[in-house]
């Protein structure tokens, strides 16, 4: 196959810079809980926060770039696997946003203010309130764990699809020569 489709360039980077800031939120927000409070405790969730809001605002981005500018097609599959892949790629979509969100929902909920960068102030989405502080913590918990299974299955694929049935899907994202011979 040759000429293959590959994703604009802004679509390529906004992929690529969200991938790697969910690589550091995750690991850090694990590594982070466990510790005591500290003042390097408290410095890593400043961390944490001010990577999740760029994440929901990276998210935001290729969303609207995503409006107005039509994927590449898919390679011939089963229709099962499209339906997988739209399903996954709307669900990774909906946990991006919504991750983000139940953090900040959470340090609000927590008494604790998100200041972005550690210049930009955000409001506090809801009041201090305990009991809704430590659900939300276990909401932020379950969407990651789910993020992260649905990373594992949207690698995976791209993995199987590139390297068992030799479709393009690397070089789609920016990763390898424009053209396959």
């Amino acid at each position: 196959m040759s000429n293959t489709a590959r994703y604009s360039t802004p679509a390529v980077v906004l992929h690529w810079l969200v991938a790697l800031a969910i690589f550091a939120a995750f690991p850090l927000g694990v590594y982070m809980h466990e510790l005591p409070l500290s003042p390097y405790k408290l410095r890593l969730y400043s961390y944490h926060k001010w990577i999740g809001v760029t994440i929901f605002l990276l998210v935001a981005l290729r969303l609207a770039w995503r409006a107005g500018h039509r994927p590449p097609a898919l390679p011939p599959m089963p229709a099962w696997q499209r339906r997988a892949s739209a399903a996954v790629h709307g669900l990774l979509y909906l946990l991006m946003i919504t991750i983000p969100l139940s953090g900040w929902l959470m340090s609000s909920a927590k008494g604790f203010p998100t200041v972005w960068f550690g210049i930009l102030p955000l409001p506090d989405l809801v009041d201090k309130n305990r009991e809704l502080g430590e659900l939300l913590t276990t909401v932020h918990k379950g969407l990651n764990i789910t993020l992260l299974a649905l990373v594992v299955v949207h690698v995976a694929a791209a993995l199987q699809h590139h390297f068992i049935e030799r479709h393009p899907f690397l070089q789609r994202m920016g990763w390898g020569r424009k053209e396959l011979s």
